[in-house]
């Protein structure tokens, strides 16, 4: 990986980062030497992946529905240093529920974990942050290729596109930049437990420019990219990190 040595001894908060991309992420800031600061409901996965960076990397169970944790552990983190370098968003629920079946708890339970943990840790990391800071957003593909049965998920991702171009507008002035990431379909440790049909992969393969199947390792790249001084001039952007399906 490209190494941004601006991004060292610097503070990066990453949200579900015990799994999966968020781990991929949590590492990936750790390899740059930031001190990496990561929250997820499973404490277990939490620790043992704190345990396996050793120092530098800090982990904290929060549950992003609940508004009191967030604050209580963004300021913790904020007040200790006074500037968050970089904020990154990254758990989302993808149910799939046919239309007939969403309820409409199911749908506001989405938004809460998909948009509304997103507004509050914004809202409460820009009090810590300054001149150089970033937040990215994870978006996603679907909403580009919009699947069936999962309506609900696809809005919610539509509406973090949304919230990124206006924070990039409104948090500007203050040089802080605002960017999401939409990943494809990448090869998560869930999808190898759980993985498609040789039907689904062979498609994919086919309307990818590039046929290969997305790492977390890649998606972590563009984001760390994003939170660094090399991505200066980007801000208010989706960065599709897809290998070009939705180009197709």
């Amino acid at each position: 990986m490209e190494r941004y040595p601006d991004l060292l001894n610097r503070d990066v908060l990453v949200t579900g980062g015990a799994h999966g991309l968020g781990a991929a992420i949590v590492r990936a800031f750790h390899e740059q030497g930031a001190r990496t600061y990561f929250c997820d409901l499973d404490e277990r996965a939490g620790r043992a992946l704190s345990d396996e960076l050793g120092e530098g990397a800090f982990f904290r169970k929060v549950d992003l529905l609940k508004e009191d944790e967030i604050r209580q552990w963004i300021d913790s983190i904020g007040a200790h240093d006074n500037v968050i370098r970089a904020l990154v968003n990254n758990p989302a629920a993808d149910p799939r529920i046919p239309l007939e079946s969403m309820t409409a708890r199911a749908w506001d339970n989405l938004f809460a974990l998909n948009l509304r943990a997103y507004f509050l840790t914004c809202r409460e990391a820009v009090k810590w942050m300054g001149e150089g800071s970033a937040i990215i957003n994870l978006g996603s593909v679907a909403f580009h290729n919009a699947p069936a049965h999962m309506s609900a998920f696809v809005a919610s991702k539509a509406a973090v596109l949304g919230l990124t171009r206006s924070l990039a507008r409104e948090l500007g002035p203050r040089r802080i930049r605002v960017n999401a990431v939409s990943p494809g379909w990448v090869l998560t440790e869930r999808q190898m437990r759980d993985p498609p049909s040789v039907g689904f992969k062979r498609q994919l393969r086919q309307q990818q420019c590039i046929p290969d199947l997305l790492t977390p390792d890649e998606i972590a790249s563009v984001v760390v990219f994003l939170a660094s001084e090399a991505s200066s001039a980007i801000t208010g952007q989706e960065i599709l990190a897809d290998r070009g399906w939705a180009h197709s």
